[in-house]
């Protein structure tokens, strides 16, 4: 391999000829080899990098235009435009294991963007920290990117997936109108319900759901950029802040807007942690859907059976015939994955010690993996599962009419003590609840006809 020499405040450095990056980035690529090839950071921060320093080059050529010429400033927007398209991903080697303040991430964002900014130009003109970067500091600049990425991860990809699912389930919810069923409760039977009215529940949790994401986006979007180090906003021209934010908002059709308070931003991440709250939410509510779908598709013989779901592939290599609810269990392991990277972004936002928090890479790498699985496991198990369940309505009334709880339709007749009576006869010998309530002398056959309607009970 070829190399060339860079040089950064600490001296001369090799770097691959080939490669944008300059000293710095490869500095953190020799001292950080952790999780290399399977834990880079993420593409979304790479691409809210690319936003965010077109964004500053706009504004500082607004407010700044003595320093940010228009030469310069064509350059850097030519550049960042190949990193938010994702042309200039393999010029982006760093892992999620580095500085605690993502420091090399941004310095690797500033020197790819001003090496291949010169390139485009045939000259060099542009620096990465003295044009790149100007009015801003990786303290602002990465929990920016942060949000930047949160905001767009769910936006375009866990909504429309969720919004999907939504509409999925009031079809199903619409098919299954007048089928009556057994309902329960600790996995014991319980009075009659509508299939419908049972959907219409895992429905209404997702809609929950997607107001709670909407609420945590309008946290999210407020911006740390134009605080700099520590939140004063040393070196960024009156007004950047605000000027940069709309330039955000206007790249990404997002309302951004400034943080009113940049030492807030700088050191806290509660809204990170707000909005993974919100993410985990979505992730049980969708963990007890696809447990609810299993436990009712159970069998086909031995179990509750009372639906049936697509058969997408074998499930076993030893017994023949046998098919599993694979994107049910899919869901769940997804579930867990997001539970758990619920505990490790409460924990970095946690560490916000004086001015910076010094977790973000983490912090952001959960976050995002959870927005990226969430979006994905939805996508297929609509798909592949909850398009075409279909009730057993002829399981689904055997099953209602052999379940003692429709004794509690008896209580207003013969009390509860009475009508506990007859259930543990019809249990003790394996009768019917009519046979029992007449048998003990509770109503006569046509008091207890009369009475005695399961499917009006919902």
């Amino acid at each position: 391999m070829e190399y060339r020499t860079e040089h950064d405040s600490m001296g001369e450095v090799q770097v691959p000829a080939e490669a944008y990056w300059g000293a710095q980035t490869e500095r953190s690529r020799n001292n950080f080899q952790i999780g290399q090839g399977c834990e880079p950071m993420p593409a979304e921060i790479i691409r809210a990098f690319g936003i965010l320093k077109k964004a500053a080059a706009c504004a500082n050529h607004t407010l700044r235009p003595e320093k940010m010429t228009e030469e310069k400033y064509r350059a850097i927007c030519a550049a960042c435009d190949e990193v938010i398209a994702g042309e200039l991903a393999a010029h982006f080697p760093l892992v999620v294991w580095q500085t605690g303040s993502g420091t090399q991430s941004n310095m690797n964002a500033n020197e790819v963007i001003a090496n291949r900014g010169n390139e485009l130009l045939g000259k060099k003109l542009l620096h990465p920290n003295d044009d790149v970067n100007m009015s801003q500091s990786s303290n602002d600049t990465f929990p920016t990117a942060m949000h930047i990425a949160a905001v767009l991860s769910v936006r375009n990809g866990v909504l429309p997936a969720l919004e999907a699912l939504i509409e999925e389930f009031c079809r199903l919810e619409a098919e299954n109108d007048g089928v009556v069923k057994s309902g329960r409760t600790h996995l014991q039977d319980a009075t009659p319900i509508k299939f419908s009215q049972e959907i219409s529940g895992w429905r209404s949790s997702l809609e929950k759901d997607k107001k709670m994401l909407l609420l945590a986006i309008q946290e999210l979007s407020e911006l740390a950029l134009g605080g700099t180090a520590v939140g004063t906003g040393l070196n960024a021209p009156k007004g950047f802040d605000r000027t940069v934010a709309a330039q955000i908002s206007a790249l990404t059709e997002v309302n951004f807007r400034t943080a009113d308070n940049k030492f807030h931003a700088l050191t806290s991440k509660d809204e990170l942690v707000f909005a993974h709250g919100a993410l985990k939410a979505l992730a049980a509510d969708l963990w007890k859907i696809a447990n609810d779908i299993r436990w009712l598709a159970s069998g086909p013989r031995c179990g509750l059976g009372e639906i049936k779901i697509p058969e997408n592939e074998p499930g076993s290599s030893i017994m023949p015939g046998k098919v599993n609810p694979t994107q049910c269990e899919a869901v769940t392991m997804v579930a867990v994955q997001v539970m758990g990277n619920d505990t490790a972004v409460g924990l970095a936002a946690s560490q916000g010690n004086f001015e910076l928090n010094v977790f973000m890479p983490v912090c952001a790498y959960n976050f995002l993996q959870s927005a990226r699985l969430l979006a994905e496991v939805m996508v297929s198990f609509r798909k592949h599962c909850v398009s075409g369940i279909v009730a057993d309505r002829q399981r689904m009334h055997r099953n209602l009419h052999e379940s003692l709880m429709l004794v509690t339709a008896l209580n207003p007749y013969i009390g509860y003590e009475n009508a506990a009576k007859t259930a543990k006869l019809a249990h003790a010998e394996n009768i019917s609840l009519r046979e029992a309530c007449i048998r003990l002398g509770f109503l006569t056959p046509e008091r207890f006809d009369e009475v005695f309607h399961p499917e009006e009970m919902v």
